[in-house]
């Protein structure tokens, strides 16, 4: 799910002010999940780390805090404009981390690259339309995960309809109201 630069044995002894053994020694017994370098050194991914803090009732450090807890957004729309509200919306609220993409290419970039857990996807764009980024991203083994919030001025019930058989669990007729948006988005996420 994240992007940061995983955790040195070290780094995570000096965090939870312990010795560098019992570091590796949390590793060696399975307790703290960590993967090993091509020089054969143990590193441990940060939301992993936090999830072992949790686990054991470990406090988790300050320079941790809010890391591993934000969740990804990717808005995707040709709208420049409405690109710029929902960015500013979402922007407003802890814990979202926001990319956004203007076509259907550009989403297919930046769902490989960003890993969204949610794609707010306009569906009428030039191109590539939502319809077809929304196969996509229910057809990529890296997008499984990935929750979708269909928007559209122009919505017909058959619409909504045939976005729910690719796979988006939610719609929003433009203009929606901001607040249901963000509530909606919080509700999908927390599931």
């Amino acid at each position: 799910m994240s992007n940061e630069r995983p955790l040195t044995t070290g780094e995570i002894a000096d965090l939870c002010h312990v010795h560098l053994r019992t570091a590796l020694q949390w590793i060696h017994d399975g307790k703290l999940k960590a993967y090993r370098t091509p020089g054969n050194h143990s590193r441990v991914k940060v939301e992993d780390f936090i999830g072992f803090l949790k686990q054991y009732n470990m406090p988790i450090p300050e320079t941790l805090s809010g890391r591993g807890n934000s969740r990804k957004v990717l808005i995707v729309d040709d709208d420049e404009n409405m690109v710029s509200s929902m960015r500013r919306l979402f922007k407003k609220e802890p814990h979202f981390e926001i990319e956004a993409a203007f076509d259907g290419f550009e989403a297919g970039i930046k769902l490989l690259l960003f890993k969204p857990d949610l794609v707010i996807l306009d569906m009428k764009m030039p191109g590539m339309n939502g319809y077809e980024v929304a196969q996509k991203i229910k057809h990529s083994a890296n997008c499984e995960h990935t929750k979708i919030i269909g928007v559209s001025a122009y919505f017909e019930d058959i619409d909504k309809e045939r976005l729910r058989e690719v796979g988006v669990e939610c719609c929003f007729d433009k203009p929606f109201n901001p607040g249901e948006l963000i509530e909606k988005a919080k509700e999908m996420l927390a599931a």
